[in-house]
C-alpha cells in the first residue's frame, strides 16, 4: 500500500463533484473563504484595542499639551 497517485486524487475529485455538484462545491468554497476572512478580521480587531490603549494619538503639529504634576516626596531617612 503506497501513497495515492495523481490518478487516485483525480478519481476522488470526480466522485465528489458528481455527488455534490459543482455549484454546491463552489458555494461551500465561497462560504469557507468568507469564514476564514472573517476570522482573520476578528483576530486583527482583537489586537487593535490593546495597542491603542498603550499609545495615544499625537496632534498633527507634533506638540503635546500636558500639565505636569510634581511627584510626592517620601520622608524616609
Amino acid at each position: 500500500m503506497g501513497s495515492l497517485s495523481i490518478w487516485h486524487w483525480l478519481i476522488v475529485l470526480l466522485i465528489v463533484a458528481l455527488v455534490f455538484g459543482t455549484k454546491k462545491l463552489r458555494n461551500i468554497g465561497g462560504d469557507l473563504g468568507g469564514a476564514v476572512k472573517g476570522f482573520k478580521e476578528g483576530m486583527r480587531d482583537s489586537e487593535t484595542p490593546a495597542s491603542s490603549d498603550q499609545q495615544r494619538e499625537l496632534p498633527r503639529n507634533g506638540t503635546v499639551d500636558v500639565d505636569a504634576k510634581e511627584k510626592p516626596r517620601s520622608n524616609e531617612g
